[in-house]
Formats: C-alpha cells, structure tokens, sequence
C-alpha cells in the first residue's frame, strides 16, 4: 500500500506543488490548509507522515504539532515563512521530527520525507522482529535502577512511574541504553536514530539529550546516567 502524507499549508500554490510531486513519488496525498480539519484528517487517516506549515489560520503549526504529540507518534516535517533558530527549536520541542525554511528545494525536501518514512520502516520492522512464532510479542524489557525501557511496549518508566516521551526521545534513550559503556560521537547517533541522510547538526542530539536529562535523570545539571564526553560525545551508564 501506498505510504500516507498530509500536507497542511495555507498557501494553495505550494499546497498543489507538494501534493503533486509527492503524488509523482507514489505517496497517497491528502492537503488541507486549515489548522482544525488538519487534526481532524490528521486522526481520520492515520497518515505516515504529516508536512505542517508553522503560520495557519486557526490553530497554527506549533499548537497542531502539540496535539497530536499527545495522540500519535506520526513524524512531523515542520515549515516556516522564516529560517529563525527559535522557530526551530520550539518546534522540536513541541514533537517535530525535522524542519525546513521557506523557500526550499522541492528536491531536499522530497529527500527529507524519503529518509523520515525510510525510519517509520525500521521501526516498524524491529517490532515484527520482536514478535515470536506464536504472534505474540517476546518481553523484551531493560533496566537500569530506578529506568525501565518496555521496547515491546515502547513505554518507559522512572521510578515505577511511566513517563512521556516524544518518539525521537524513545529511540534515541533506547539506542544509548543499547550501547551502554560505550563513547558513541554525536554524528554516529545522528546516522543511527535520525538517518544517515538527515539535513541537521549535532545540535539536534544535545537538544534531545537535554530532554532525555530532564525525564530520568534526578539532578539534570550533574546527569549519572547521560554523560558528557568531552570533544567525544556521550556515553550512557547503566
């Protein structure tokens, strides 16, 4: 079956030209340029990816983005009238997977939603991996003192309480707790949770380690478990 995209812009013209390339790709294409029908596509049709537009009428692309954070674990490609650091980081931290500055080439961006679906694929496959002969999934559960990881259930508890975390954030706390003991260097993680043809910087790994800190680590600012190595990267302690 065709891979799912919403698109959400306000701007018809480039509406039409995304829906049309995407289309061309063999992706199945559904647009609106309204922030409340694009929640409510958004939950209808269970979209593979959605590309959101930061300025809607309504409810605009921050807010959207923040909804469905707390419904699905849909990535989200965010755009925005203005290349601004700000706008970039609060849309990360409202559960935006990447991120693109107006105007952009329609040939990266197409790349882009190339290596984010490419990640849907992965996951999906290590869930099936993680099932047995009998359909069931296998427990497949770590722990470290007062942090479990449920992989099969991809839930995360800190202290006997189960704590939210944005997809981005469980992959790469799962992926550090995987190599634990070991020094992995922040272009190693960016190949391995986001994608070897992710368009970012390293910047983007401290941002979510910042957020891991704040979830499980007692004391943020003198972490025990995510340690910084200096001019290395960042080793996880069980």
């Amino acid at each position: 079956m065709a891979e799912k995209i919403l698109v959400v812009d306000d701007e018809i013209s480039l509406q039409e030209t995304l829906a049309y390339n995407l289309k061309k790709q063999g992706y199945e294409v559904q647009t609106t340029g309204d922030g409340t029908e694009a929640l409510e596509l958004a939950r209808e049709m269970e979209p593979d990816l959605i590309i959101l537009d930061v300025m809607l009428p309504g409810l605009d692309g921050f807010e959207i983005c923040r909804i469905l954070r707390r419904e699905m674990s849909t990535p989200v490609l965010m755009l925005t009238a203005r290349d601004d650091e700000i706008d970039r980081v609060v849309g990360l931290e409202v559960g935006a997977d990447d991120y693109m500055a107006k105007p952009f080439s329609m040939r990266e961006l197409l790349a882009r939603v190339k290596a984010m679906l490419r990640r849907v694929r992965l996951i999906r496959e290590e869930v099936n991996l993680a099932e047995g002969e009998d359909g069931k999934p296998k427990p497949e559960i770590m722990e470290f003192g007062n942090l479990k990881i449920d992989m099969t259930r991809r839930e995360i508890t800190v202290d006997g309480e189960v704590v939210a975390f944005k997809p981005k954030e469980y992959e790469l706390l799962t992926f550090l707790a995987q190599h634990q003991g070991q020094v992995l260097s922040r272009e190693f993680i960016l190949e391995r949770v986001w994608g070897w043809d992710f368009i970012g910087d390293s910047r983007t790994v401290d941002v979510h380690v910042r957020w891991l800190r704040e979830k499980i680590e007692p004391d943020p600012a003198n972490p025990q478990r995510i340690i910084t190595v200096r001019g290395a990267g960042y080793r996880f302690e069980g």
